[in-house]
């Protein structure tokens, strides 16, 4: 059919996410469960300044929804257990002929032990897709939407440890996957990140989602995370990924121009070395949401770059602390749906 993913820049539609509810990403107690609910909010009510929101509330979590949630948010109820839409929801796409599609990635909850996730979160993507109005692209690739980055112009980035991972996909190679990215979001230059973030490997990591590490502002172009701190573990997995980078092309053969994305000051939280990132962002129409984290110089250094990277967009940034927290940023809980093309 031709599906191909449009750039993150396109012009969209709407912004997808779902409301926190009770579970072990919620918090064991009130107030951490009211500090995600704030957190999740304020990135829905930001977007909501650009762009239409479509919120997805599970019928427990209706009450805390109506607390937080203003009337420019548009609510649909439906049944999940994980609240990271970027990743149990569908990737959008077009056909040739300007036709959105939505590809249903197998979820698994990120290569989970069991290697399942919940049936709740498995027809989270065909949901959304029915609600938008796109054919549903079926694929049996266990994958998710914060493990890869494109430029819609051919190239997709993607990390080894992540849709080569065991847990994910146990008979894959490098071609199969290729193919599989080829026919779903027409991919023609996969680009194999050999590893993400160190955090990113505890119990509940993803294994190295790309939306930690990078992100295509504008075709041949790569803002990529920088932790230039040397008793940080990422100090060494920043150069890695930037020298390999450079010995990388996009699917025009561009060589890449690669620009830093300073991590904040912060190196440590309660549980160890911090995988705080500002490459985790998400771009609307005219504007880019950033993660925040309550350290003024390092934030404002960000907003810059990226507004600069984005030319012609606003930079709001978010504080994202209760969200990385929890083990993603604003462009995990987020996925975009762009606008319709016409033929």
């Amino acid at each position: 059919m031709g599906w191909t993913m449009p750039a993150e820049t396109a012009r969209q539609q709407c912004v997808w996410m779902a409301f926190p509810r009770e579970g072990y990403t919620l918090g064991d107690n009130a107030e951490s469960a009211e500090e995600a609910r704030r957190a999740w909010a304020a990135v829905a009510h930001a977007i909501s300044e650009f762009e239409p929101v479509t919120m997805l509330v599970d019928p427990s979590a209706k009450e805390d929804a109506g607390r937080h949630l203003s009337a420019d948010i548009r609510v649909v109820h439906a049944s999940y257990e994980e609240f990271w839409l970027r990743d149990s929801g569908p990737t959008f796409v077009f056909d040739e002929q300007g036709r959105l599609g939505a590809v249903d990635w197998i979820f698994n909850a990120w290569g989970s032990p069991t290697g399942e996730s919940s049936p709740s979160d498995n027809a989270v993507a065909a949901f959304v897709a029915e609600l938008a109005g796109a054919a549903i692209i079926p694929s049996l690739l266990v994958n998710e939407g914060g493990g890869l980055h494109v430029d819609g112009e051919g190239t997709v980035l993607v990390t080894e440890t992540v849709q080569l991972d065991r847990g994910r996909n146990p008979f894959a190679t490098k071609e199969r996957v290729e193919a599989e990215l080829a026919r779903t979001i027409g991919a023609t230059k996969v680009i194999w990140l050999p590893r993400g973030l160190t955090r990113d490997y505890e119990d509940l990591g993803t294994k190295g989602h790309v939306d930690m590490v990078a992100a295509i502002p504008s075709p041949g172009t790569i803002l990529l995370h920088d932790q230039h701190d040397p008793e940080h573990p990422d100090d060494r997995v920043s150069r890695e990924l930037h020298h390999f980078l450079e010995g990388t092309t996009d699917a025009a053969g561009r060589q890449w121009q690669i620009i830093d994305l300073p991590a904040p000051s912060v190196l440590r939280d309660d549980k160890g070395f911090v995988d705080w990132s500002y490459a985790n962002h998400l771009v609307v129409n005219d504007g880019v949401i950033a993660c925040g984290y309550g350290d003024t110089q390092a934030d404002a250094r960000s907003a810059q770059i990226l507004a600069e990277a984005y030319p012609g967009r606003r930079v709001v940034t978010v504080d994202a602390r209760a969200i990385l927290s929890r083990g993603g940023g604003i462009h995990c809980i987020t996925q975009q749906q762009p606008q319709r093309r016409r033929p």
